[in-house]
């Protein structure tokens, strides 16, 4: 099977922009591991919040947390897609070794896995 890699480079480019966009509107990259983004917390005078203010804001945190962790997982996994289109190795199972199907990666450019093996996707590092 022959993968058609400039067209999966230029849709996992512009979902990479994309995924960049969003993780900026939850948090910013960490300024002493520049690999890694935190969660950004809500801006308020502790001070003058009253209980609810600061629970809405702890509340806040704590959903950023959980999209940024996924938004995250999905930018690195665009990246290191990026990463094999340069390497040659794009569009190859990381469990089997056998190619990913066409259609899985139409679905999912930044696939890792066949659709044999894509319930194990989330074990893999």
């Amino acid at each position: 099977m022959e993968i058609d890699t400039k067209h999966f480079k230029e849709k996992l480019e512009a979902e990479l922009k994309a995924v960049e966009e969003e993780l900026t509107h939850v948090g910013h990259i960490n300024p002493t591991n520049p690999a890694d983004w935190e969660p950004t917390p809500t801006q308020m005078d502790i001070n003058q919040a009253d209980a609810n203010e600061r629970s809405d804001a702890v509340e806040e945190y704590e959903t950023n947390s959980g999209v940024l962790k996924e938004l995250e997982i999905r930018f690195n996994n665009i990246k290191l897609a990026l990463q094999k289109i340069e390497d040659g190795t794009y569009g190859i199972c990381e469990i089997s070794g056998e190619p990913i199907e066409a259609d899985r990666l139409e679905a999912n450019p930044a696939a890792r896995t066949n659709k044999a093996n894509m319930e194990k996707e989330d074990t893999l590092s």
